[in-house]
């Protein structure tokens, strides 16, 4: 409340919580939205008890969230929020604004350049998330794995890590020998700017395994990334050993939080692409509102740049 605000920002606040507001419901199936309540919750809930964190993980998943659920989608909230204004989706959204002319704010349609965000987002920029889900489903249909989140899981995630390598580097294998340079890389491992050390780490994925541990929980998926990257560098299909970047960690989270409705039918894989992808829309979407607000504010017309001076970053 102590932060000073524009009258423009001050006036699209209505606005703003109907738009999101109709995102997020367009985002669940039609038959669970009914006169008295949205996704098991009633309306006097939606209005007056729950947190938009809490709908839209009811919107996602159809199921009602536990703490860790919460905490879980927080998480991946708060890692997908933004990239930076140099972002693909904000692009979509501040070129939209800059079009109708940000110097006449009055003249930008917010409803347009939230068309921009989605415009703006797709199976590369977006889509990472399931890429990842398939590679662990994949790594782990064997198993008996019950409960991500128990390390007493029993499984040898060594042994898991060394088989995916094994496969991977026949794989690699057969396309040089047939003179492919389409090589499809493995998804959630190695990044363009963590890469020159003898062991690299994603800041991101360290940050979150600290996290984690702190709070006392356990991610299967996650340790099996960390084992992967290892097996990866002992089997010589690596120079070093690759960090375990953020896609990796969307991966992980997103899987410990549909492993039991996955195994238990309630979702298909199918059900876990749509996931995978809306769930990256979700904190985009308020990402790219700060991003057209912040355009309106103090854009140019036709110029969706912003000068390095005026940049700043809240930690």
């Amino acid at each position: 409340m102590r932060k000073r605000i524009s009258r423009i920002t001050a006036e699209s606040l209505p606005w703003w919580s109907m738009l999101i507001g109709t995102l997020i419901g367009a985002s669940a199936d039609a038959s669970r939205h009914g006169p008295d309540g949205f996704s098991g919750f009633s309306s006097a809930e939606v209005l007056n008890e729950r947190s938009v964190t809490e709908l839209c993980f009811a919107a996602l998943l159809n199921l009602k969230p536990g703490p860790e659920d919460l905490f879980t989608f927080k998480t991946l909230a708060g890692l997908l929020l933004t990239n930076g204004p140099g972002a693909i989706s904000a692009q979509g959204a501040k070129g939209a604004v800059s079009a109708d002319g940000p110097e006449s704010p009055e003249r930008v349609q917010l409803n347009k350049a939230l068309v921009g965000f989605l415009s703006h987002t797709g199976f590369t920029h977006g889509g990472n998330g399931y890429e990842g889900i398939a590679f662990l489903i994949d790594a782990f249909k064997e198993t008996a794995l019950d409960n991500p989140s128990r390390p007493d899981h029993a499984i040898d995630l060594r042994a898991l890590a060394e088989r995916s390598v094994e496969q991977y580097a026949q794989y690699k294998a057969r396309q040089k020998n047939a003179g492919s340079l389409d090589i499809a890389k493995l998804p959630g491992v190695n990044h363009p700017v963590f890469k020159d050390r003898p062991v690299n780490h994603d800041p991101r994925e360290v940050f979150i395994a600290d996290l984690c541990e702190k709070r006392g929980e356990y991610n299967v998926f996650h340790a099996y990334y960390r084992e992967l990257v290892q097996a990866l560098f002992d089997a010589g299909v690596s120079r070093n050993v690759y960090c375990v970047n953020v896609d990796a960690i969307i991966a992980a989270l997103l899987l410990k939080m549909l492993w039991q409705p996955l195994r238990r039918g309630d979702l298909t894989e199918s059900d876990l692409e749509t996931a995978a992808f809306t769930i990256f829309l979700y904190p985009r979407m308020l990402g790219c509102a700060a991003e057209i607000d912040d355009h309106l504010n103090r854009g140019r017309n036709m110029d969706t740049r912003t000068p390095a001076s005026q940049c700043r970053f809240v930690a």
